[in-house]
């Protein structure tokens, strides 16, 4: 919970307008009640946000969006709900009397554990065990500056010198082997590192959570070796580099993508900071979500080796598919950016990465590979595998530019392109259901309830409705939403979505059920014949289980009085159904 008081956080809302602190971040428009702008938190192309002067929120009517100005900060600067109830009072300019307790981390231990490591082997490279290692950084055109700022550290040829640093300060090995540090063998422990330059791995918020140790002195071993997954390390949650290139990238709407750890740290030092580096070969659903919140150009610059032409095709249309701007640079002569950049300089790859190509334009030139387009079926395929790949594009410029392209070096009527693409998107959007209905794999009873848990949050009478006709809802989670709306409402006698969510916010009751919820319901207005047909829905739904259960009772029961008693339950069951 906050030290900060409640009257102090109604001063912030009060002495802000959500439409004055938005407009410093997209501008504006004002259509009637609302002002509209296009959706920083997806790739938006026309004006999808609203946003409510009155109610004191916003909405996003493509992507599902929502909140009130400390959510907006939040998801805006990638921060946490407490600072952007700081940053608010910035722009108020209230000066907050207490401060927000900070809850220890659920593995602040192992968070301890990692950072006493990371000094361990940073401490270890500034003395005489890492004149070598720092040698070998300076030859490959590392400064003095980026090995401190990176906090490089060394790992020394002893194979027990962190083990018996643990061991001096009493400290939990059994932990330390739980999260990679050390590894156990049939002589006992030793340490998981020695004889590599230690790279630390940040996860996005900057905590040290693995390494990536990297052989200095030999080649006759892997180069890399990074630490094994564990529960607080997971590599499809982790882009390397992510928190220190966190505000070059917003500053330059634009985030290089390349394979290698030290490929990142290389053009990081030689002043390329918007670099993240992959931390597999495939990027993951968690990690294009992060590159997602970046709300920027994103430039594949993988190996240049089968495998990472492979790589920037499979993660290009990853990203493609999800409408991000997507470019792709292909290094020539050398394997990787940071070689690249060691015989060519940073002007010459500057200039690669100014005149990235458009990913659809690398995809049309990697599906060529090894087909022959003089073939008519070959060139068939090609085309069709073409306009697959624009299905879930909104730039409809792009889709003209590339349908022209093919009708113009193939010699196809443009005509015929655009209703042969026009028949393949209908095909595909063929099951695209109204707004008004919740997409979702949830069953129908859950849909219904989070319709109506959703206007329980935004108008108080629809929390006294549930009250009256339903009250119980037998899904735990949503259960426990709807005790947190009432409760709200029943103290505060009022409830709107704004206040509601700083409510819950603060006091973290089911933060991330509450949001999924407001994303998926897409409402303009609301609707109270739509409020109670849902109601009548989820009665119906319950008494039909119920007649269910009643019928399998009434299979196994083999005393008649018994069957009537439950045949005459049916009967009244399927009467209030009706």
């Amino acid at each position: 919970m906050a030290f900060i008081n409640d009257s102090e956080l109604n001063d912030i809302k009060n002495s802000i307008n959500i439409v004055e602190i938005i407009n410093k971040y997209i501008p504006l428009t004002e259509k009637g009640k609302n002002y509209f702008g296009v959706c920083p938190f997806h790739d938006d192309h026309s004006p999808s946000m609203s946003v409510s002067k009155d109610k004191q929120i916003y909405k996003c009517f493509s992507c599902g969006a929502s909140g009130n100005v400390f959510t907006f900060l939040q998801n805006y600067h990638n921060i946490t709900f407490q600072e952007a109830v700081y940053m608010a009072a910035d722009f108020a300019g209230i000066k907050l009397s207490g401060s927000f307790k900070k809850e220890p981390s659920h593995f602040s231990k192992e968070y301890e554990l990692m950072n006493l490591s990371n000094m361990y082997f940073e401490n270890l490279i500034n003395s005489s065990i890492g004149v070598k290692a720092i040698e070998y950084l300076k030859e490959r055109g590392f400064s003095k500056e980026t090995i401190k700022e990176f906090k490089i550290g060394v790992a020394p040829d002893e194979p027990n010198g962190f083990l018996n640093l643990l061991k001096s300060k009493q400290l939990d090995i059994n932990m330390a082997l739980k999260i990679g540090l050390i590894n156990q063998g049939d002589n006992g422990y030793y340490d998981t590192f020695t004889k590599r330059i230690m790279i630390p791995i940040n996860d996005e918020h900057g905590q040290v959570v693995g390494y990536s140790g990297r052989i200095y002195k030999t080649e006759n071993q892997n180069r890399y070796m990074n630490s094994k997954e564990n529960y607080i390390f997971k590599k499809g949650n982790i882009l390397f580099n992510y928190d220190k290139a966190l505000p070059y990238i917003k500053k330059n709407k634009e985030v290089i993508i390349v394979e290698g750890n030290l490929d990142a740290v290389r053009l990081y030092d030689a002043g390329i900071k918007n670099v993240i580096a992959l931390m597999g070969t495939a990027l993951t659903d968690y990690q294009i979500n992060l590159l997602k919140k970046l709300k920027c150009k994103i430039i594949l610059m993988l190996d240049n080796d089968e495998a990472g032409l492979l790589a920037t095709y499979n993660n290009g249309k990853l990203l493609f598919d999800q409408n991000l701007s997507v470019g792709v640079v292909r290094l020539s002569d050398y394997k990787d950016p940071d070689l690249y950049l060691l015989h060519n300089g940073i002007d010459k790859l500057n200039n690669l990465i100014d005149n990235n190509l458009n990913y659809i334009d690398f995809e049309m030139h990697y599906l060529k590979q090894n087909l022959n387009l003089n073939k008519t079926e070959e060139l068939r395929d090609y085309v069709k595998k073409v306009m697959n790949s624009l299905i879930n594009s909104n730039d409809q410029i792009l889709i003209d530019i590339t349908l022209n392209k093919l009708s113009e070096e193939y010699k196809i009527d443009k005509e015929l392109l655009k209703n042969e693409f026009e028949a393949l998107n209908k095909k595909e959007k063929v099951n695209v259901e109204p707004v008004q209905i919740i997409k979702s794999n949830k069953s129908k009873y859950d849909n219904l309830v989070i319709n109506i848990l959703y206007y329980m949050m935004n108008d108080y009478k629809y929390v006294k409705g549930f009250k009256n006709k339903l009250g119980y809802i037998k899904t735990k989670i949503y259960r426990d939403i709807s005790n947190d709306i009432m409760s709200y409402a029943d103290i505060n006698k009022t409830i709107n979505l704004s206040d509601f969510l700083t409510y819950i916010n603060l006091n973290n009751y089911n933060v991330n059920e509450i949001n999924e919820i407001i994303n998926v319901c897409k409402y303009t207005d609301f609707d109270d014949t739509f409020f109670d047909n849902c109601i009548n829905q989820i009665n119906k739904e319950v008494i039909n289980e119920e007649i269910k259960e009643l019928k399998v009772k009434l299979k196994n029961e083999l005393d008649e009085n018994k069957k009537l008693e439950i045949l005459e339950k049916i009967t009244d069951l399927k009467r209030g159904s009706v």
